[in-house]
């Protein structure tokens, strides 16, 4: 009895096991599927899941028409996800594989876009502005024309000013600290570098305020002239008077 309820249960298991092997297996999906599913992802903000779809049509179909454009896709969705640097692993990708992809101009910048959306205040590290300069820059060499230069112009003034920014802020916290030539050097970046910033009329007067300091009077002169010459109306033009002036009158003291 107890040998044939054995033998009754390895047919059942047997029979439990023919039945698992024959569930039909998921059949793949075409590319064009998986592109708009990924494309469904991104409309409903669901950034991740779009990448990695993206991603797996140029995996699954590495020779299908969608496989390119997916790959930017993919690229563009980690931009959105805030995922700069996966974003740009691709582009660059994007870019090696890709060079005469009519899509180009807009991978070099969306790539500068991932820079540039990490941009921080000028009191850290500025390392990803001087990137997003260098990638705005390439935008208006390589496609002039294109619809992307225009705003990689735009953005461009921005980071420099920016970059500008952060020298005078540096600058004047070693005036504060009474370290004048560590001061005078970042002014002189700003007056030397960045001269079509907001910043340069502060810059030429911090000039001419270290050169009196240090007993310079010649050079305060001479930057002096830089910004009366160029910014006659300025504020910062008014008070490098009154330090000359001040100056004048010490020495004659």
């Amino acid at each position: 009895m107890k040998k044939a309820l054995l033998i009754v249960g390895c047919m059942l298991s047997l029979s439990f096991i023919g039945g698992c092997s024959s569930t039909p297996k998921e059949e793949p999906k075409t590319a064009e599927a998986l592109y708009q599913q990924a494309q469904e992802y991104l409309d409903k903000t669901s950034y991740t899941k779009a990448a990695e779809t993206f991603e797996k049509v140029e995996l699954e179909h590495p020779y299908s028409a969608l496989a390119t454009q997916s790959r930017l896709m993919a690229a563009y969705a980690y931009y959105k996800d805030k995922k700069y640097d996966d974003s740009i692993i691709a582009l660059d990708r994007f870019i090696k594989f890709h060079p005469g992809n009519k899509d180009i101009a807009y991978a070099y910048y969306l790539k500068a876009m991932c820079y540039y959306e990490q941009i921080v205040d000028v009191s850290q590290d500025q390392s990803n502005t001087q990137k997003a300069l260098q990638a705005l820059r390439e935008v208006i060499i390589r496609f002039p024309n294109s619809e992307y230069a225009k705003d990689a112009r735009l953005k461009l003034d921005l980071t420099v000013d920016h970059l500008a920014g952060q020298e005078m802020a540096i600058g004047r916290w070693y005036l504060g600290q009474e370290n004048y030539l560590s001061a005078l050097n970042r002014f002189s970046t700003v007056v030397n570098q960045y001269q079509t910033t907001p910043q340069i009329e502060e810059a030429l007067y911090r000039q001419v305020e270290i050169y009196t300091i240090l007993g310079l009077n010649t050079e305060a002169q001479k930057a002096y002239q830089v910004l009366e010459y160029n910014y006659p109306k300025s504020k910062w033009t008014k008070r490098g008077m009154d330090v000359i002036e001040e100056g004048m009158t010490d020495k004659k003291a």
